[in-house]
């Protein structure tokens, strides 16, 4: 773990992957499970399920957007219905919770939009009793992680292990004490943070591409089978 406040580190979020998997290392060869959060975080993840010859899933997570202002969230919900708020913000704005589940519906539609698309390309897979890594790109707020680590409690994961490339130190510090083990291998010590910053090769993924991405795996671990 390095502090960070300059230059791009990564190639790109398979170079980030690759990284992370050696800093995973001691839990090749046991019964994990990686879960991507997409869109970011898949290509990561898979080169950290192939590095310890893992499991791959998907945790979806998106931030639950204040009103009138959908750039900033004032929590976040999974997949599965798990939902976590920024309390002290949900009091400043004077949210209620008819206003809360409206915002949080509108956030449920694409979940299960993006679910539909995904899980054609890969099934969910038991955590019960096995450790969960979860995988992202970069963490710059901790409400969509700290929603999925709670998802993975929820599902009886034995040990929930967060792995990102980079995240803020507000977020690091935040997030380490909901998990058994937080890998990151970059803390910014910029004031104003981004993950691409951090990246040299960058871009917004797709769903066309996560679906890509999805497809990959999905036939590189029917051939492992196989042979």
């Amino acid at each position: 773990m390095n502090i960070y406040g300059e230059h791009p580190v990564f190639r790109d979020r398979s170079d980030a992957g690759k990284r992370l998997a050696e800093q995973l290392s001691g839990y090749r060869g046991r019964d994990v499970v990686v879960y991507a959060i997409p869109r970011g975080g898949v290509p990561v993840a898979m080169e950290i399920a192939a590095g310890l010859k893992a499991s791959l899933d998907i945790v979806i997570v998106r931030k639950v957007p204040v009103p009138d202002e959908p750039e900033a969230g004032f929590g976040a919900i999974t997949e599965d219905g798990t939902l976590v708020l920024n309390e002290p913000m949900v009091k400043r704005l004077g949210l209620d919770r008819d206003e809360i589940e409206n915002q949080a519906d509108a956030v449920r539609a694409e979940i299960m939009r993006r679910s539909m698309l995904y899980r054609r390309k890969i099934l969910p897979s038991p955590v019960k009793g096995k450790t969960a890594i979860i995988v992202d790109d970069g963490l710059a707020s901790r409400y969509t992680m700290l929603a999925a680590i709670r998802s993975l409690r929820n599902r009886k994961a034995a040990e929930v292990v967060v792995a990102v490339a980079v995240d803020s130190r507000t977020a690091f510090e935040l997030v380490k004490s909901d998990v058994e083990n937080l890998v990151c291998l970059i803390i910014a010590r910029t004031a104003w943070f981004a993950v691409a910053g951090f990246y040299q090769n960058w871009h917004d993924l797709n769903d066309e591409e996560v679906s890509q991405y999805l497809e990959t795996w999905r036939v590189r671990d029917e051939q492992s089978i196989i042979s």
